[in-house]
């Protein structure tokens, strides 16, 4: 498109000027000109074209000078409008005005119109500059309220009601969080039942942070939640879904994760931990202890691995923590991390807490541990207690 210059100035032979000195700019549809005698005209000009973006005007015009334009021009508060000024060489007062008022470059008559068309360019590229900078805000805000609708999606996606087996509220205990680091997350956490008698549970952590492991963490849990539904323990659910994710697995991601099959009425637990961080188990009597270390594999990583599942007993008044890496790798701000000593510090007294009193105290103690430190990894917990 071309460059709309409005040339404001009292003396008609000035638009002759810029018409034969610009003539094949104008031909080419570079450039258009538009002229005003003062600086009223000018103003319903620009009223008319907004779209103007380059003013050469005169300083000294009758009805309406070109400093006063300069400054009803500045009220627009169009920051790609570039105002050039013109005067008589020996005006140097009313031109420094001017150039501390706002005005891009100025000047002088008679004008050197070979100079003139180098300054006009330089306004131009500037005038360039302005609109992409202005393009990208734009794309980063449509963005940003991307980013806002997909968080409140991912969390739509995980369950957010509590209890979610209310027949079962007699039985077991059951509550979970998700803090993400940025506007989405990789982590999630999930439960779903398979029958009348068992439950499943899973807490994972995708590799990666932003939109990329959002999306691997939506396929992901997909994935498990259907094959949990179709396979019939643990290990052949995490076997299954590796073997799909890791057909399809895009620049190396892959998730960590713990599945569990938990019985209602037996307290038996089958689980499957694919290179996730270990969940504690707090005993009825306040006793904590860590699962054992996984010795299975990450999850899409690697094509035809077979994963076990091992077995525990949770007796009545047990309660089992599970949490993604952000728990014990939140820092503070002299870098140190929470750690898995503190954590289970703050675990050991909470035989007799609810699963939220559980998460809750966590989260204030990371909270208090931080001191404000920008959080640097998602933060997920998912808790289960049999009662």
């Amino acid at each position: 498109m071309a460059i709309k210059i409005l040339c404001v100035d009292d003396e008609a032979p000035i638009d002759m000027l810029m018409k034969q000195y610009f003539r094949r700019k104008i031909r080419s549809g570079e450039y258009e000109f538009l002229f005003a005698r003062n600086g009223l005209e000018a103003l319903a000009i620009l009223y008319n074209n907004p779209d103007i973006e380059i003013i050469l005007s005169d300083i000294n015009m009758p009805e309406m000078d070109g400093l006063t334009l300069l400054a009803k021009v500045n009220e627009m508060r169009n920051p790609a409008l570039r105002v050039i000024m013109v005067s008589a060489y020996g005006d140097m007062q009313n031109i420094r005005q001017a150039m501390n008022n706002g005005a891009f470059d100025f000047a002088t008559k008679p004008i050197d119109m070979d100079d003139l068309a180098v300054t006009i360019e330089k306004a131009i590229e500037q005038i360039h500059f302005v609109h992409e900078s202005q393009k990208e805000h734009t794309q980063l805000e449509s963005l940003k309220k991307d980013l806002t609708t997909a968080r409140d999606i991912q969390q739509y996606i995980l369950p957010q009601v509590f209890p979610p087996f209310p027949e079962d509220t007699g039985l077991l205990d059951i509550y979970a969080s998700m803090v993400a680091a940025k506007d989405i997350g990789g982590d999630f956490y999930d439960f779903f039942r398979i029958d009348a008698d068992r439950i499943a549970l899973v807490i994972a952590d995708v590799c990666g942070k932003g939109i990329p492991a959002a999306l691997f963490m939506a396929v992901s849990r997909t994935i498990i939640r259907s094959k949990g539904t179709q396979c019939d323990n643990a290990a052949e659910c995490i076997t299954e879904t590796n073997r799909l994710l890791a057909a399809y697995s895009v620049d190396c991601m892959f998730v960590t994760a713990f599945y569990a099959i938990y019985n209602i009425k037996t307290g038996q637990l089958n689980y499957c931990n694919a290179g996730h961080n270990p969940p504690y188990l707090i005993k009825a009597d306040g006793k904590t202890e860590e699962l054992p270390m996984p010795t299975d594999v990450i999850v899409g990583a690697f094509d035809e691995i077979k994963y076990e599942e091992c077995t525990m007993q949770m007796d009545h008044g047990d309660t089992l923590v599970m949490f993604t890496d952000g728990v014990p790798e939140a820092m503070n701000p002299d870098l140190e991390e929470f750690g898995t000593d503190r954590l289970c510090n703050i675990l050991s007294g909470m035989a007799d807490k609810c699963c939220k009193e559980i998460i809750e105290t966590i989260k204030a103690s990371i909270d208090n541990f931080a001191a404000g430190a920008e959080q640097s990894d998602d933060i997920t917990m998912l808790v289960l207690k049999r009662k």
